[in-house]
Parts: structure tokens; sequence; C-alpha cells
């Protein structure tokens, strides 16, 4: 079996490709990565010079690239995006490329290739805010930022190459993913390297937002599952049932590093951020798949991890430090930090 990764250089994918040569040794990934501000070829070092992976740099907004990469592949796990909600607020031009016209590229390529599975890796912030209960795979679509309308687009765009050219696709949705290698620019990673660096965590509003906690291995199970199990042209919504609100996650992050919770800085909400995300994921469960992983244990190990590889991250940041001044300068000089009676 060869498989063809987009964006496996960055996080989910990263993780996707040495969960899968661990599961299946045998099989071959080629991964194809633009190697932007948040794709680390490093991240991928441990399988250079081996016969079974092949890396090229590429845009999946080229034909050209893509067709080079998708030769030969049975299987496509397109996770190649921009992602970040914060960036997407400040140009959202490129979401819209990458995302969407990316996506039609790869579709494109799939379908004259000829390829017998293609996942299309959304998200479940294409539902919108979700007051109460949970969403479902049928509920409407209502994106509130360009980067999840952005991916809604591509995820509508996946089901029509199915409906129109039986393309073999299937749609995940999974909730916020944490794990290693996620760049520093995420909340649980920016926040766990700002306190290292005893720098404020800038928390949005409240911090009351609520996010469902998927760790990342476990969505690669999931991913794992669908290839040879889920049914072409259906929605899966992946998700683990950790709801948490952010400022729960932040105090977790402050006490496993025994850092003052008075590093916690209130600031400006984002505009158009949503409250909440929830899934129902009853579809994905009565295939078998439910997560391995507890929480706060792998939460816990995942904070370690950025302890562990400082340079990693040190490095990543750097890359970014013009939209970092950009975005949280205004926001950090009016926000107000944590009192003293509540740190």
């Amino acid at each position: 079996m060869r498989l063809l990764v987009t964006g496996g250089a960055g996080f989910i994918g990263t993780n996707f490709v040495h969960y899968w040569f661990d599961a299946y040794p045998g099989d071959e990934v080629v991964v194809l990565d633009k190697l932007t501000y948040a794709g680390h070829r490093e991240n991928l070092a441990a399988f250079e010079g081996d016969a079974r992976f092949r890396f090229l740099q590429g845009d999946v907004c080229d034909p050209q690239a893509v067709r080079e990469a998708i030769r030969g592949c049975q299987w496509v796990v397109h996770f190649a995006a921009e992602t970040h909600v914060d960036r997407s607020i400040l140009s959202g031009g490129e979401f819209i490329q990458t995302d969407v016209f990316g996506t039609f590229v790869m579709l494109e390529a799939a379908r004259q290739e000829g390829v017998e599975r293609f996942v299309q890796i959304s998200t479940d912030e294409v539902y919108g805010s979700i007051p109460e209960g949970y969403a479902k795979e049928t509920d409407e679509l209502r994106p509130s930022s360009p980067y999840a309308a952005s991916k809604a687009g591509a995820d509508r765009l996946a089901y029509s190459y199915f409906v129109t050219y039986g393309l073999p696709v299937i749609i995940t949705r999974a909730s916020n993913n944490y794990g290693p290698y996620q760049y520093p620019e995420k909340l649980l990673p920016f926040f766990v390297t700002n306190a290292l660096q005893g720098q404020p965590l800038p928390v949005y509003g409240t911090g009351q937002n609520r996010r469902d906690w998927l760790y990342v291995k476990d969505h690669c199970l999931a991913l794992d599952l669908l290839l040879r199990r889920g049914q072409p042209g259906e929605v899966y919504n992946i998700g683990a049932n950790n709801e948490r609100s952010v400022l729960e996650v932040t105090e977790i992050i402050l006490d496993e590093l025994k850092k003052p919770r008075s590093l916690i800085r209130f600031v400006e909400d984002r505009p158009g951020h949503d409250w909440r995300y929830a899934l129902d994921c009853t579809k994905i469960r009565s295939l078998g798949w439910a997560p391995q992983h507890d929480f706060e244990t792998t939460l816990r190990a995942t904070i370690r991890w950025y302890v562990e590889n400082r340079d990693w991250w040190e490095r990543a940041k750097a890359r970014s430090r013009e939209y970092f001044e950009r975005w949280y300068r205004h926001r950090l000089e009016t926000g107000q930090p944590k009192s003293s009676a509540e740190a």
C-alpha cells in the first residue's frame, strides 16, 4: 500500500506518518508539504533515507507537484491547510487559496489517478458555535471565521466529487487536537511556551469558551479505521468528549509547570469567537472506535514534550515573531492580569 499524506510535516500530519509506519511497517508513505512556517522537515527526520518514505516539497495548489506526489498512491489523506483562526482574521485570502483551491487541485488529481480512498480532513468548526447539545454530521454548517468557512468549502467540494464523479471521498470533522509537534501559535503549545519563557498567557474574554480536546494519536487511530472501514461519501465526527474551558486548560498548564496564575492575562476577545464546540460521535463509535488515551495524562505528557524540546519550539516561534507582535501586542497592553487573590 502506498499513501500520500499532504501536510505531512505539520502537526497532525507528522503524528499520522509516525503512527502509520509504526502500525504498518510494510507500507510506503509519500509526503507532500510546502514547508510553510508551520511545517518542519525535521519532524520526519527518522525516515530520511528509508526506502518506504518519500518527501516532496511542494504546494497543493500546484497541479504539477500534486500529480508527481499522487502517482502510484492508492490512498490519500489530505491534511494540508492553513488552519489558525486568528491568522485567517488577518489574512483570509491565503486560507481560501490553500484550503479550497488546493483541495480542488487534490481532488482533480485523485480523480485522474483513480485513488481508492481520499480522506478530506475537515474540522468541528464548520458547525459554528454549539450552545448546547452536540453537533451531528447532518447538521447545518455555520462557520464563523474565514478559516472555518474555507474548511466548510473544501468539505463540500470533496463531497461534490463523490456525488459527481464517484471519487471515494470520506470527510472527517475532528475536535481540537493536542499532542507533540503542534506549532506554538495554537492555544496549548502557545501557552506552554509562553509560560516557560515567563511571558503572559493572553486568554480571550473570560476564558470560558469551551472545546472538546482530542489527543492526536486517538485522531490517527480514527483515520486508520475510516481508511479501512469508512463509507465513501460519508462524514464522520471525531471527538473525545473531553470538554474543558480555555481557562481550565490554562490553569492545568500553569500548575504542571509550577508557574504562577498571575501570568494569565484576560484580553480583548477575537471577532466571531465561537463559544463552544461539541460533537456527536455515535457514527464512528458504531464502527468500533473510541479514544484510548486519558485527557489529563496525555495533556501533561504533551506539556513535558515542549519542556524537553525547547530548541524545536524556540525556532518555530522565531519564524512568527512579527505575527505574534501584530496580533497580541495591543491586546496585552490593554489586558487585565488575573488578580493576586485568584493567582
